[in-house]
């Protein structure tokens, strides 16, 4: 099933992320986490691309037994920083073998070494190269990243926008967001997006933060913007990690709550291979789902 019949749906529905192991060692622990995710049949989980440098070995895995075993639809993403034509073609090769027709393009963040100047002389330097090759090779679902509050490498928001109209040039069928705290942000992201004529749908990105130390984390991932109500928050109840938990669920249920009161339809949480984390989230909007967990 190609993705955007799920998102452009007129139902609620919810997906989840999950990421695949560093080691082989780990992977008996991280499968059984997401077969747990999958049993409580999200719209579909998207699988994060090669944790530890491990390239798509585990991602296609995962993915393809999410998929083919536990019936949930899957999203594979690949990254293309530092990749080669061939490793592209060879991977995307394996998820048609694989039955994954969803696929997020990402150019991944760059490694240890590599500037700027060396990811321009790459095959791939940006992500929507990766996208104009994926939709060359066959006929994928093509999901791409956008950053509500700008990408850290863009100067200004009107030249982020410009690479998103890029990837949607190049054949990007639907956006998702990089997670952010404040919805506001969100829909000023939206009305400056269809300003400049991409139309595609775009599924925001929810991070529930369960412990205090993730706040950290989150900032260096994407710079997000913490609303006063977040932070304190995190003040009160960071040092209780039972507390901290729940606070975290119930303050992305009501980000979540607002998306589907402001006509979102779907959206896309970040759950860290934690199913219990899913599934508190998905008990707390049960009701407007539809359907009882």
């Amino acid at each position: 099933m190609r993705l955007t019949d799920v998102i452009r749906s007129e139902e609620l529905t919810l997906s989840f992320e999950v990421f695949p192991p560093k080691t082989d060692a780990a992977f008996d622990d991280v499968l059984q986490a997401t077969e747990e995710i999958a049993a409580l049949k999200p719209s579909f989980i998207s699988v994060t691309y090669g944790a530890g440098g491990a390239g798509g070995k585990y991602t296609r895995e995962i993915a393809s037994r999410l998929q083919n075993a536990d019936g949930v639809e899957t999203l594979a993403h690949l990254t293309c920083v530092g990749a080669g034509r061939e490793d592209v073609e060879a991977y995307l090769r394996k998820l048609k073998e694989s039955g994954i027709c969803n696929i997020m393009a990402l150019r991944g963040d760059l490694p240890q070494g590599m500037d700027p100047e060396t990811m321009k002389n790459s095959p791939f330097p940006h992500a929507a190269d990766l996208v104009r090759a994926i939709r060359k090779a066959g006929d994928f679902c093509i999901g791409a990243a956008c950053y509500p509050e700008v990408h850290p490498e863009s100067v200004t928001q009107k030249e982020d926008l410009h690479y998103l109209e890029e990837k949607v040039d190049a054949g990007a069928d639907f956006l998702t967001t990089q997670m952010f705290f404040d919805n506001n942000l969100l829909y000023n992201f939206l009305y400056k997006l269809r300003e400049t004529g991409v139309m595609v749908p775009v599924v925001p990105g929810i991070m529930p933060i369960t412990r205090a130390n993730q706040v950290k984390r989150a900032l260096e991932l994407s710079g997000s913007f913490m609303p006063r109500r977040f932070t304190s928050l995190v003040d009160r109840f960071g040092s209780a990690p039972d507390a901290m938990k729940q606070a975290g669920i119930i303050y992305a249920c009501d980000q979540i709550i607002d998306l589907f009161a402001n006509g979102i339809r779907h959206v896309h949480v970040y759950t860290m291979n934690k199913p219990d984390v899913a599934g508190a989230i998905l008990g707390h909007l049960s009701g407007m789902i539809g359907r009882a967990f």
